[in-house]
């Protein structure tokens, strides 16, 4: 039976009404409308599959032309999702960083606006459809504009329920689905893939999985994995007989351990490396959905950090620019050298180049075509560049580019992260 979107949304609001930082960030409008709209656009679709409207779906471009102009309800999302960014996560984000956590607060606020509910199917409470990939880019990189490592953080159930959703069966998502769009907090989820190994491909893991009767014993180690020492449970990537594959992993079980590992950036997602030792589990607990792509899971992972990366590449951009304008050398704003404004003209150019190919390989994705050639160009472009344009912002603020007075120093050391991190996040 279809559960009620219509349902969902007014729980939402429900959830929302009772909370009162909406009104300290002047979300509650922007929040409430976009609820509506898509409250309106669930009934619309209703009518579509009952057959009372003759109206279609566009159909994909043969030409493989995609489309640039956002939805009003993306747009919508969009917005609310800056302000948020702005508004809460940006003044919490220089604290996080030093207190290597993410704050409570901010997670129960996030889940709040009900995020999971883009990656949950509608039959199972949620807003999913087939075309949802533009959408968490859109989301990813509005969070990315507050601050890499708390988005990258409050990212990760989205992330584990786009990827049970994917890539799990009927009966794996029926299963562990439901809770992402509760009323309790979303299950504290984290995706494991990175190994510490030299010259990691992450087509060659090292991890392996190897059956025993009805069970799977896994053996590896992973680093670098986001959310902290207590996580619920982990999505792992290991080395089957048939190749690389996925397997759900309560965090609790023996053989398992947990040790932090604090890196350079993303300091606010409590890095931590993860060992397995004859890990015993049960072999429902392999996501073995129809059509499982390994590749494509990879894909979507790097698509997540590029559009990351656009947000905070964007939020570098937004701060050296004023900054410019203001700070006076010799007399005039130093923006007047032509050395400096080459360089913002530079960092606006490669951005926006950075987020055409994101939006590129989003959009074949949602049209059921293959994006493998558009992700890895745009991770190829993204790694250069977001680097370059922390790089330059750094140097842009001089001296105080290089003190945690400004924002600056922190967006650098976390957009390095992107040429390093594997897996770990899903669109």
């Amino acid at each position: 039976m279809r559960t009620d979107v219509q349902g969902r949304a007014l729980s939402l609001l429900s959830r929302v009404a009772q909370s009162d930082w909406p009104d300290r960030f002047k979300l509650r409008e922007r929040f409430e409308n976009l609820i509506y709209r898509g409250s309106r656009a669930g009934f619309r679709a209703a009518a579509q599959r009952s057959g009372k409207t003759g109206k279609t779906p566009r159909a994909a471009n043969p030409d493989g032309l995609f489309d640039l102009t956002l939805s009003d309800d993306q747009q919508m999302l969009v917005e609310m999702l800056e302000a948020f960014a702005s508004e809460a996560l940006h003044p919490l984000a220089e604290q996080a960083d030093a207190a290597a956590c993410t704050p409570s607060e901010l997670v129960q606020q996030v889940h709040e606006l009900g995020l999971t509910h883009y990656a949950v199917p509608e039959a199972l409470g949620g807003m999913a459809g087939e075309r949802t990939t533009v959408t968490n880019a859109l989301i990813a990189e509005a969070l990315g504009k507050g601050d890499l490592s708390l988005a990258a953080t409050l990212l990760q159930p989205l992330a584990a329920a786009n990827c049970i959703r994917r890539w799990g069966s009927d009966a794996q998502q029926a299963r562990w689905l439901p809770p992402f769009v509760g009323e309790q907090a979303a299950p504290a989820m984290s995706i494991a893939v990175a190994e510490p190994g030299v010259m990691f491909d992450v087509n060659q893991l090292a991890t392996r999985a190897r059956k025993r009767g009805h069970h799977y014993v896994l053996s590896g180690e992973k680093c670098l994995v986001l959310g902290g020492l207590e996580p619920r449970q982990l999505i792992v990537a290991a080395q089957a007989s048939g190749g690389p594959a996925l397997f759900m992993v309560d965090a609790g079980a023996k053989g398992l351990q947990f040790s932090a590992q604090p890196a350079m950036g993303l300091k606010a997602g409590a890095t931590v490396r993860v060992r397995l030792h004859n890990v015993q589990v049960h072999r429902d607990a392999r996501l073995n959905g129809k059509g499982f792509n390994y590749q494509q899971f990879v894909d979507y992972a790097s698509l997540a950090w590029c559009a990351l990366a656009v947000g905070t590449a964007q939020a570098a951009l937004d701060y050296v620019i004023p900054y410019c304008n203001e700070r006076e050398a010799f007399g005039e704003p130093i923006s007047h050298r032509q050395g400096v404004a080459f360089m913002v003209a530079d960092m606006g150019i490669e951005l926006e180049a950075m987020r055409l190919m994101v939006w590129r390989a989003c959009a074949r994705a949602e049209m059921g075509l293959s994006f493998q050639r558009e992700a890895y160009l745009a991770r190829l472009l993204c790694n250069e560049k977001a680097m370059l344009i922390g790089t330059n912002a750094v140097q842009l603020l001089g001296g105080h580019g290089f003190t945690k007075e400004h924002p600056v120093e922190r967006w650098y050391r976390d957009l390095r992260a992107l040429s390093v991190m594997a897996g770990g996040l899903q669109l």
